[in-house]
This record gives C-alpha cells, structure tokens and sequence, in this order.
C-alpha cells in the first residue's frame, strides 16, 4: 500500500513539473511572437517621432545601425558619429560622471546638451557658475535660463558621481518642462561610461515594452532613484 501511494506522489509532482514546463514553453512562444523585427522597431520610433532630431544626410545609416543592434542584440541604443562619442540621433548622450562632477565637466556637457535643445527650438542660457568649497564640502550650482540650478551640494563622499549625475538629469527636465516640452531625460546608467536618453513618454513606453528591462535600458527617474 505504501509502494502505491509513493508511486502515485511521484505521479504528481512529475504532472505537475510537465504542466509548468509545457506553460513556460507557452509563455515564451508567445513572448517571441510578439518580438517585433529590427526594421519593425525603427518603424514604429520613427512613426513616434524618435529620428526628427537625426540630419537627413546621417538618417538612413542611424535607423539601419539601430535595426541591426535589436535584432542581433535585443539592444536600444543610437548611433556615434565617426570616432567620436556624440550620437546622431541627438537624443542620446555618454556622460563620464566623473567628468561631469568636475567644474568644467558640467559646462561641457550642457552645451553638448544645448544643441538638442535648439533643434527642439528651446532656450538653454547657461550662466554665472558658482563654486563654493572646503575641504570636505562642496556647492556648485549654474543657471539656465536664469534660473539657479544645484549641481552639487554636499559632503564628499563614495556617491558624488551619483549625486551630480542626477541633479544633472533633472535641471536639464525642469527646463524641458518649464518650457511646455513633451521630452524628458531617462537615466540609463552612471559612472566612467554613463548615458542618458531624450524621450517622450510614447517612446519610452514603447521602448520599456519591446526591449530588455535591465541596467542597458532607460528608467524613469522614479525608478533610478529606487534602485541605484
């Protein structure tokens, strides 16, 4: 009686593994066919507005570079110009943090910056950088569009980079938001090789729902700050 009812155990827990394994299989069947092609993605951005930014002459090399990272990579990123590390597309952007919680790194990269926002037709003033510093503290703050901005403000510490990376982000959205500007910067990642990303919100949920949900892809500020 014992042997039968040991028998009858076994039977079930291999049915039930069966029936999870044939679910998993569903699952990612059904998560392949919803896989959109490369040419299909760049499609879609386009049709959202995504290359708008892009000169016409770099366009078709931007949108094929693209095409080719999604479907050999499942990866969203744009396309550098030469041996240089600014991006055609004018949306994404490599920030050393490093660099950018220097003095002079933060003026680099706002006008770096400044060129998208011309092509979106905004202001971007940058004006009267102040530097207030000890020997375990510092205030660095900058003006956009005659607005005071904190770039840093605090004691030193193991997150500075974090620290500027992020107040970088967001004087760059309140002036898109100032100025009635439906784009936004999303945070990809930080350090020596850190990126942002210019995107509206249709272009951000598209892109949270065809690529990975991982560190290589854009977060909303929100859930940087959770995370990271």
């Amino acid at each position: 009686m014992q042997r039968i009812i040991i028998i009858l155990l076994i039977g079930i827990v291999l049915s039930c593994n069966s029936k999870k394994e044939k679910t998993q299989i569903k699952e990612n069947n059904a998560k392949a066919s919803e896989r959109l092609s490369g040419i299909e993605i760049v499609s879609e951005l386009e049709n959202l507005g995504y290359f708008n930014l892009t000169e016409t002459s770099e366009l078709e090399n931007a949108k094929k570079e693209m095409a080719e990272a999604s479907d050999v990579l499942e990866y969203f990123s744009g396309t550098t110009r030469g041996e240089t590390l600014d991006f055609v597309d004018n949306r994404f952007f490599f920030i050393d943090c490093e660099e950018l919680f220097e003095t002079d790194g933060l003026t680099h990269y706002l006008n770096k910056v400044k060129v998208t926002f011309e092509k979106l037709k905004l202001q971007l003033e940058i004006s009267n950088e102040q530097s207030e510093q000890t020997d375990d503290y510092w205030k660095h703050t900058i003006d956009l569009n005659n607005k005071q901005y904190i770039a840093f403000e605090d004691e030193f510490t193991i997150y500075d980079w974090d620290i500027a990376y992020i107040n970088f982000i967001e004087m760059l959205n309140n002036q898109l938001e100032i100025q009635n500007n439906e784009n936004r910067f999303y945070p990809i990642r930080t350090g020596n090789d850190g990126e942002i990303v210019l995107l509206t919100d249709k272009q951000f949920q598209f892109i949270k729902k065809h690529f990975p949900n991982d560190d290589e892809h854009p977060k909303t500020m929100a859930n940087w700050k959770e995370n990271n």
